[in-house]
């Protein structure tokens, strides 16, 4: 009998944080993919980041994953989006190589120590006293471990849809994982069938190029990883470009719409709101004349052309003449026909906040079976489910990220807290505290927590901590220093279009003007040119200084919002029975089991007259 501290099953996004995340923590840990060769696949969109997803990266990152170091390794194109708007919104998005990206993830599961890959389909669980202790192959090879990890992404039960033709396939024409999801309804276990697609494949020299818009990256110093040292020039970065859809495509669309299997009735899954097919937004969005596509090359190897926006399960010969009525494409050669993808996913009520099944102690979910999209969304919620994984087998406290701690805490408290009937996707949006869950402060954040937790070593964690103290420093500095009306001062201030100086001001005040830059200000301070400080801590304090007014009311908002997580309601709590409760309230809470007076608020349907009758029962139970 073969015994391992941790199994994950599925090696796409989530998979791999899972495995890294317990085999650096020092688990025996096997990792089950049904095809070593596709561990890392980008079966969807070339590109990592995005709104919120971006700093979801950088988030993994500071917890100690993976994912932005690969993504940094060989990217097509970089850029930071929104740059004319406020740092709460601000995040990096990268054109991936569809090649290197797998091949570096690939690599680096091969040669990690402490973990074993292993080629297999899993069919069920051990289950011993409630609890499951291990996996069973389709060869009905039998695996123990501590705790097991699905991360089974788009393939339970998976098929694809072209028009009429469906198949029992995977992503990329890949197999299905058969057998698993109908075994968890067998033990209780909710699923909910769940759909997405993506789009054609172009051959690049088969379009016209100048029918587009270009659309270039940016240079810099930019970066998903804290410790990437190695930035590809703006010059050998790959160009995207952007077209749009014409009244002939919308035509073609709506003449054909029956033929579409998701309007043709043959997808049954909720598809993803915020990345809806193309034919789906003909429809929804009738009074556009046009809508925007993006061309994102997949990689330097290949001539592979990526259709962003243009999501279709229409059947091929449709597929064809819809993309030929495309400025640009009227010889169109297709590589790769779009199709979408139905699979099983469980239900968000089965999970807790640590990514635990409520009803299977020791079994843990991470990615898309957890009903979100995305590869971010993926990764994060992999790294996650790893983690607590560890701590649970270790006897240790599990970690839950609050909403104002990162966006990682904002997406997993949506999911077990609202719930979802659709492919989630994380939004900036979807965040009350988005001006301190930022981009560049992902590191301050939750840099101490990955070290805490052990996958953050100390030679990293010193230099994060010599960064905060040149933070403090020059902050220290800013603050204690005034200028005066000095001639270089002035010059600088109309040289920017700012207005002169008359008096004094303290210098944290002068860097508060729009355009005042740190690296200006230092040469008038020479205490500050003494402080050794990187883009990134830069940033940091120009950011502190012009949004101070702004993230110390956040900051407030959520200390308040602490004190209600702190609350922890027993879990042996009868919400059906509690006296004072409105009916939707007693349901919902007992459906749900929220661990917290915070996140019981924030469960919809129940109210604030809910909460003090909760609050009145959670002191009382401390007492009685």
């Amino acid at each position: 009998m073969v015994n391992y501290d941790v199994i994950v099953v599925g090696g796409g996004h989530a998979g791999l944080e899972a495995s890294f995340a317990a085999a650096h923590l020092g688990k025996q840990t096997l990792l089950i993919t049904l095809n070593k060769n596709m561990m890392g696949n980008m079966p969807c969109n070339p590109s990592i980041g995005g709104s919120a997803k971006g700093i979801v990266v950088r988030e993994i990152d500071a917890l100690g994953g993976m994912m932005g170091k690969a993504a940094d390794h060989q990217y097509l194109q970089i850029k930071m989006l929104n740059t004319g708007k406020g740092p709460g919104v601000q995040c990096l998005r990268t054109q991936q190589d569809k090649i290197e990206y797998p091949r570096y993830m690939q690599e680096l599961a091969l040669n990690t120590p402490n973990l074993t890959v292993q080629e297999g389909m899993v069919v069920s669980l051990v289950v011993e006293e409630g609890k499951v202790t291990g996996v069973t192959l389709a060869d009905n090879t039998c695996i123990h471990a501590k705790a097991v990890i699905l991360t089974t992404g788009t393939y339970m039960q998976s098929q694809t849809f072209r028009g009429s033709d469906v198949k029992d396939e995977g992503p990329d024409g890949e197999m299905p994982s058969l057998g698993l999801s109908p075994f968890l309804r067998s033990l209780g276990i909710q699923t909910i069938r769940l759909k997405t697609g993506t789009p054609p494949r172009i051959k690049k020299d088969s379009i016209d190029f100048s029918k587009a818009v270009p659309q270039p990256g940016m240079g810099g110093r930019l970066a998903f990883s804290y410790e990437t040292k190695k930035f590809i020039p703006l010059e050998e970065q790959e160009m995207c470009y952007l077209v749009y859809t014409t009244p002939t495509t919308h035509d073609i669309i709506r003449t054909h719409l029956d033929e579409s299997a998701l309007y043709g009735g043959l997808v049954t899954g909720a598809g993803p709101r915020y990345c809806p097919s193309i034919e789906s937004k003909i429809v929804t969005f009738a009074d556009k004349e046009r809508h925007q596509l993006f061309l994102e090359p997949e990689s330097r190897y290949t001539d592979s052309i990526y259709l962003q926006g243009f999501s279709t399960s229409m059947p091929i010969e449709v597929q064809e003449e819809m993309v030929k009525s495309l400025p640009g494409f009227e010889n169109a050669f297709f590589l790769k026909y779009a199709y979408a993808i139905e699979y099983d996913a469980i239900r968000t009520e089965e999970y807790g906040p640590t990514l635990e099944i409520k009803k299977l102690p020791g079994l843990y979910i991470g990615g898309q079976i957890c009903g979100t999209s995305g590869y971010e969304e993926a990764a994060a919620l992999g790294l996650m489910a790893g983690i607590n994984a560890v701590l649970k087998i270790d006897g240790k406290e599990p970690l839950i990220l609050r909403r104002d701690q990162a966006y990682i805490g904002v997406m997993i408290d949506d999911l077990v807290t609202k719930g979802t009937d659709e492919p989630y996707r994380l939004m900036s949006s979807r965040a009350e505290f988005r001006l301190i869950l930022r981009h560049d402060n992902a590191d301050i954040r939750l840099t101490d927590i990955g070290h805490q937790i052990g996958l953050i070593s100390d030679s990293r964690y010193a230099f994060f901590k010599n960064k905060i103290s040149s933070i403090e420093q020059a902050s220290n500095i800013l603050k204690t220093t005034y200028l005066g009306t000095k001639k270089e001062v002035n010059e600088y201030l109309r040289k920017i279009g700012s207005n002169e100086l008359t008096g004094g001001i303290q210098a944290f005040e002068l860097l508060k003007r729009p355009n005042v830059k740190y690296i200006e200000l230092a040469k008038f301070i020479p205490t500050l040119q003494s402080i050794t400080m990187d883009d990134d801590a830069i940033e940091e304090i120009e950011i502190q200084a012009k949004y101070e007014g702004y993230i110390v009311k956040q900051i407030r908002e959520a200390q308040n919002m602490v004190k209600l997580e702190e609350m922890k309601i027993p879990q042996d709590i009868d919400f059906l029975h509690m006296d004072g409760l409105a009916l939707e309230a007693r349901q919902k809470m007992d459906k749900i089991r929220p661990l917290t007076i915070g996140q019981a608020s924030r469960i919809s349907g129940v109210n604030p007259s809910d909460i003090s009758v909760l609050i009145f029962n959670v002191r009382k139970a401390q007492y009685e």
